[in-house]
């Protein structure tokens, strides 16, 4: 699979928020970071005390049904252009508004609305900030970010104060006011907001869902996820980014950058949110070295990445404890060589199953310390949408597509969400906290209960009935 990396932004500088304030990069305390080549910004050591609740849960609230669900876009780079395929794929879904500052990308993705026998959508391409103008339509249901990750908090926001549903690309927002904002606004305005972690519809993901639901595992005891992705030559290519903004943050934060792609899998293994919580996360960092190696093996002198200086651990290791006890390992790895894994493994009182390669070892199937064939559960315990859809299209092995299907179901039939802003703001939080905890030698940082106490309700989630 190939990152997941949001839409690069155009040559002249990244979407602003539309109240002009700037999008800098903030520590967790509010504290504007210091420039890309200057320490790290100060991070709060602790999370902040929950705010009261100013409206009503989000927690299982449907959609409201529609014959067909209207969705504009914005950002159409690696990732936005390569996601309209998915929406098009659906005959209840219409495009109907396109926005990159990049005027070229966004009439390529028309020209594909167009091939699909849909109507030509409306194009936005005025300014960094005319994504306003897209969310303030009166003809759209839902907004689709895939921009840089700087900019996610800022049209989330816009999104919802228009009256629109929005998803959003990893990671959804970068401080904890910011993640607090977006819950809040979503209870304020009964507007979902979501991460969209097409991890969480992998075949395997979904699969070991349902069997630790069906008690396969026993009682779950621990997990890991992880995004260890090899990214040194996209990092530095002068071309797959439109300008370095990725590799920046390699200079601003020390912590687990994309923490998303591994933790939500496994939150919903041991149903966080929905009958646990997590608590707490300890974080610790390698020396910050790959980056400076391959630049110097590879990028010539005078290559303005020289005046860069790197910070950001070459690996992260993560520990997330639960209320239940249960632990959660989370990884980052993307300035060093290694293959591909998102590690995808959950233990329990009866076996584990272990991902890159799929392997597993339940008692009392299994014995000897060998290995068992995890395909032969494949009939019994895939996934509803993996049996309806047995070759989805789509990259990253047909799970986006399975995420885009899905959601888009739900909105047409008037159903909840499989996630939402708490999970968001959950699978996220570890973007400042694992910096703040690797700043604190390791010290426990406390993760903030989003749901306000909800989290003690059993609910569905990803591993949801099939609808009628």
């Amino acid at each position: 699979m190939d990152d997941q990396t949001p839409r690069p932004p155009s040559r002249r500088t990244v979407l602003r928020t539309t109240a002009g304030a700037g999008l800098a990069i903030t520590a967790a305390s509010g504290q504007t970071a210091q420039a890309a080549t200057g320490s790290a910004p100060a991070v709060t050591p602790q999370a902040p005390a929950v705010p009261k609740r100013r409206g009503a849960t989000m927690a299982g609230v449907p959609f409201q049904g529609r014959s067909t669900v209207r969705i504009g876009i914005i950002g159409l780079g690696n990732r936005g252009g390569g996601m309209i395929g998915n929406f098009l794929a659906l005959p209840w879904v219409q495009v109907v508004a396109l926005c990159d500052p990049v005027r070229e990308k966004a009439a390529k993705a028309a020209r594909a609305v167009t091939a699909s026998g849909r109507p030509a959508p409306t194009l936005y391409t005025h300014g960094e900030e005319d994504y306003a103008n897209l969310c303030a339509r009166t003809d759209l249901d839902f907004v689709y970010a895939a921009t840089p990750w700087d900019t996610h908090f800022a049209i989330a926001r816009t999104a919802m104060q228009n009256g629109k549903h929005v998803g959003v690309e990893c990671p959804i927002a970068l401080e904890l006011d910011q993640l607090w904002e977006l819950v809040d606004l979503s209870e304020q305005t009964r507007r979902h907001c979501m991460q969209l972690e097409n991890c969480c519809y992998g075949r395997n993901e979904m699969r070991v869902l349902r069997m630790a639901h069906a008690g396969r595992f026993g009682e779950l005891l621990h997990g890991a996820g992880a995004y260890n992705h090899d990214l040194r030559g996209l990092l530095f290519s002068p071309t797959y980014y439109e300008g370095p903004w990725r590799r920046l943050w390699h200079t601003r934060l020390r912590g687990d950058l994309y923490p998303n792609h591994g933790f939500g899998p496994v939150a919903n293994y041991m149903d966080v949110n929905r009958g646990d919580r997590a608590v707490s996360i300890s974080s610790f960092g390698t020396p910050s070295l790959g980056l400076a190696e391959y630049r110097a093996a590879h990028v010539p002198a005078g290559d303005p990445s020289w005046k860069e200086t790197y910070i950001e651990s070459d690996r992260t290791i993560s520990m997330v404890r639960t209320a239940k006890g249960r632990l959660i390992r989370l990884e980052h790895d993307v300035s060093t060589p290694h293959p591909y894994s998102r590690i995808n493994s959950l233990g329990g009182t009866r076996g584990v199953f272990e991902d890159y390669p799929a392997r597993i070892y339940l008692e009392p199937d299994h014995k000897d310390d060998v290995w068992g064939d995890f395909s032969a559960y494949a009939a019994e315990f895939d996934h509803w949408l993996w049996k309806d859809h047995a070759n989805p299209p789509g990259a990253h092995g047909g799970m986006d597509y399975i995420m885009v299907y899905r959601l888009m179901q739900c909105l047409q039939k008037g159903l909840p969400p499989d996630f939402d802003v708490y999970d968001a703001a959950t699978w996220t939080a570890p973007v400042p906290l694992s910096h703040a905890s690797i700043k604190a030698n390791g010290a426990p940082q406390e993760i903030p209960d989003f749901t306000r106490g909800e989290w003690r309700r059993a609910r569905a989630g990803v591993d949801s009935a099939k609808p009628a």
